[in-house]
This record gives C-alpha cells, structure tokens and sequence, in this order.
C-alpha cells in the first residue's frame, strides 16, 4: 500500500470537495480547483475526511496512486490557505513594480519587461526588490515564479538577478591577471 496515497486527508471548515465522474472538484467562495483523476483511481468523501484508494496493484496503478492523492491535498490546501512564493531582486538598478494587474521588471535589460497577472494568480511587490507571488493553484504559483526568475536568473559571478527568497548563489571566481 502507498504511504502516502493511504493517508486520508482533512477537509477543513467552509471547504467542498465533490467528485463525479472522474472529475474532483474543490471549492470555497471564488476559489474552484479540479482535477481529473485516472479511471482506476477511487475517490471516497466523508463529513471531515478524504480517502484515496485503487482498484489493482499494478506498478503504474500503485504509483498514480500516491500521485492523485497529494494532488488533491494540494488542492485542499490551495483554497483553504493559498500558496505563495517570494523572489529577491539583487543588483543595482534591478527592481520590480506592479502599474495595474501588470508586473514591470527592470533587471539590466535594454528595455522593461511587463508581465501580466494570470488569472487566479496575484503580485505584491511591496518592496522594490521583492516579488511575491500568491495564489490557490500549487503548479500556477510555481510555473509564475519561475517564468519571472527565467527573465534574469542569477549569474554566478556578481549574483545579481533574480532569485528564489532562501536560493543560494554559489559565486565563481573571476579572472585572476597575469603577473
């Protein structure tokens, strides 16, 4: 049995899960998750609880399990408290701004580059070398973060870039002159 797909999950207050026709579905106020879940796959919902279970012991039935399982609570936890991820601007002249629903990033470049909010996903930029990164959806808040890291990711001499709030720059040694 997986651990992980045999751990039922909580479905905390003001939270719905429903699950028809191998759709899982998970909501509270605006916030609408779902999810198709594979056919061998059996979703079973209690008053407070979740259980995920499968139908074979085949190795790839065995591994969608645990699988299915952690996307659902990911989904559980996306609603009931929202993901986020934050990102340093390091150099001189390197900032962030948000005009609108657009975030601005000057970062060295010969021009701005704007980039818009998609939908579900919000920018705080409260600091001009701070970004955070907010919303429901696991893989959105991280697929945002790393589009905007892609812009200037950090370069390993001078570390100046953009970069994960705890990432670690391991710095090379620049050229040494011939004596």
């Amino acid at each position: 049995m997986s651990r992980i797909g045999k751990m039922p999950i909580k479905i905390p207050e003001g939270v719905e899960v429903l699950f028809e026709n191998h759709v899982c579905t998970v909501k509270k106020g605006q916030d609408v998750l779902t999810q198709t879940i594979h056919p061998a796959i059996s979703v079973e919902i209690n008053d407070e609880f979740v259980h995920v279970s499968r139908s074979s012991e085949e190795k790839e039935i065995r591994s969608l399990h645990g699988l299915y399982r952690a996307l659902i609570a990911n989904m559980v936890h996306g609603v009931s408290e929202g993901y986020s991820k934050k990102l340093t601007i390091e150099g001189i002249g390197y900032r962030a701004a948000k005009e609108g629903k657009n975030l601005v990033l000057t970062v060295g470049l010969s021009h701005t580059v704007t980039m818009p909010e998609p939908q579900g996903i919000s920018f705080i930029v409260d600091k001009p070398n701070e970004i955070v990164v907010k919303g429901c959806d696991k893989q959105l808040v991280g697929e945002m973060a790393a589009k905007i890291r892609a812009v200037r990711p950090p370069e390993p001499y001078k570390g100046k870039g953009i970069r994960y709030e705890n990432e670690v720059v391991r710095l090379k040694v620049g050229k040494t002159g011939a004596k």
